[in-house]
């Protein structure tokens, strides 16, 4: 396969982060097309330059409809605020692009599924950065449960946590506002959760939510006396069912002081337990009630060469993948789902269900009744 092109809109945090990855890629994996890292977009046109030399792109533009019209552009990534996902994300499939998109997927799940619409009509292969899904741990969590380590599935408990928005003197920004940002820890925390819930053990079926914005106002800059509302949740719980008839609960928080990056889960069965914590990200905590009562307990597994793709990083136990790693193993999926010609995983149909989710959590707050996915 011919090498493919790639065109970055935006340069912050998760723009870095797909810069690095794309940029070693071939290194890890060797298994994937070449590919150059050819046209970066922010404004102003000065940032812009400054950080294509520094990520190592071709060229720099302050327009990102001339990234998005560059024929030498084959794939999209899209790291920007949440409003301008939609309109980028289908002028880049318009343009015949791939699209490599962070979540979530758009504001409204109506943009979203207009987006999903579209990709489907185009053929062109999606994915949206859900990375934890990537994780060697969770995939060797996933391998477990089919292969029935813990006997028949019956609870998921889940939470993630953060907090940058736990200080109530903190600044207004464009994410306390639902024309900015759409949901507030639903969309930004809350749908990383659910992508693993449904990861792990299935669709959601219906649901039960409660939300509550834990700061109404913030000032519109740090020390002012003038506030501005919040117009998102802060906290959001849920009482989930799953299609397979598997109870679940999850919670987020984007005010939970001392978290920072705190995604823990607990999968139940009849025969044991599976517990994660994305603070110790190259762990999995295993309980299978076999043998002697007297020595059974939680057994620690530590992600080494036996739990692919992590021998593709460091070839002993121990050392530890982070997070970058995690979008490097995304970005080898979807270069191998383009080569192969089969739909990545999580795909823009894949993230519908996990934006379907997170807005029933919305509803079913809003308005306390049980809200059915179906």
């Amino acid at each position: 396969m011919k090498s493919l092109g790639i065109g970055l809109i935006g340069t912050g945090f998760m723009g870095k982060c797909h810069a690095l990855a794309y940029g070693s890629v071939k290194a890890v994996f060797g298994d994937v097309p070449q590919t150059r890292l050819e046209v970066l977009c922010d404004v102003p046109a000065e940032k812009a330059a400054g950080l294509a030399d520094q990520f190592g792109f071709a060229r720099a533009t302050d327009d990102w409809r001339d990234l998005v019209a560059d024929p030498k552009v084959d794939i999209v990534c899209i790291t920007t605020p949440n409003k301008v996902h939609r309109e980028m994300a289908m002028a880049a499939l318009q343009a015949g692009k791939h699209v490599h998109l962070e979540k979530p997927m758009a504001l409204t799940l109506d943009d979203a599924r207009a987006m999903q619409a579209l990709a489907a009509r185009s053929g062109l292969k999606t994915i949206v950065g859900y990375n934890y899904l990537h994780n060697p741990a969770i995939s060797h969590a996933r391998k477990l449960i089919a292969e029935g380590a813990i006997g028949r599935i019956v609870h998921f408990r889940g939470m993630v946590d953060e907090d940058y928005q736990a200080d109530p003197s903190l600044a207004w920004t464009w994410r306390a506002t639902k024309a900015g940002a759409g949901l507030g820890t639903l969309g930004d925390l809350g749908c990383h959760l659910v992508s693993l819930a449904a990861g792990l053990v299935g669709p959601i079926e219906s649901l039960i939510a409660e939300t509550r914005t834990v700061h109404a106002t913030r000032p519109v800059e740090a020390g002012s006396d003038e506030h501005r509302p919040v117009e998102n949740e802060d906290i959001a719980s849920a009482l989930l069912t799953f299609e397979n008839g598997v109870h679940g609960v999850i919670s987020t928080s984007r005010s939970a002081w001392g978290r920072k990056s705190y995604i823990a889960f607990e999968v139940h069965g009849t025969e044991g337990m599976i517990t994660f914590d994305q603070e110790r990200m190259n762990e999995l905590r295993l309980y299978q009630n076999r043998g002697p009562v007297a020595e059974q307990g939680f057994k620690t597994l530590l992600t080494g060469p036996d739990h692919p793709p992590y021998g593709q990083f460091v070839p002993a136990a121990g050392h530890q993948l982070g997070f970058n790693d995690l979008k490097v193993i995304e970005v080898h999926e979807f270069l191998r789902a383009i080569q192969e010609d089969r739909p990545a995983v999580p795909s823009f149909s894949d993230a519908l269900h996990f934006e379907a989710v997170i807005h029933a959590i919305a509803e079913a707050g809003a308005e306390q009744k049980r809200v059915s996915l179906k």
